[in-house]
Formats: C-alpha cells, sequence, structure tokens
C-alpha cells in the first residue's frame, strides 16, 4: 500500500498535536555507538534514548 498525501498529512497532524520534539546533538561517530547498543538491546534509537532518559529521572528522584 502506498503512503499518500492524505495519510502524510494525517500522520504530520498527529505529530504535531501529540508529540514534543527534542533535538540534540552527540559528537561525530557517537550516534552509531548509542544506535549500535540499542539494537543490542532490541530497540531503535529513539526509543533507548527515551528509555535511557526515564530510567535516569526515576533514579535521580529517589535520591
Amino acid at each position: 500500500m502506498a503512503y499518500n498525501e492524505k495519510q502524510k498529512e494525517y500522520t504530520m497532524n498527529y505529530m504535531k498535536e501529540k508529540l514534543d520534539e527534542i533535538k540534540f546533538r552527540v559528537p561525530k561517530g557517537r550516534k552509531e555507538v548509542i544506535r549500535e547498543h540499542a539494537e543490542k538491546q532490541g530497540e531503535k534509537l529513539t526509543p533507548f534514548i527515551v528509555r535511557a532518559i526515564n530510567e535516569t529521572m526515576e533514579r535521580d528522584n529517589q535520591k
């Protein structure tokens, strides 16, 4: 099934309404190291980063 303009519009509207975007930079080559680690954990890059942030925040709040 081809991805048509209506589906693209729906996706863009969903993302705009439901998601925030955070952009950050890492040193050259580090992105691939992080991606490979995430894949070894069975995750894609973004969910891995979100999980890492959430786990760190939970740990910090337990102190």
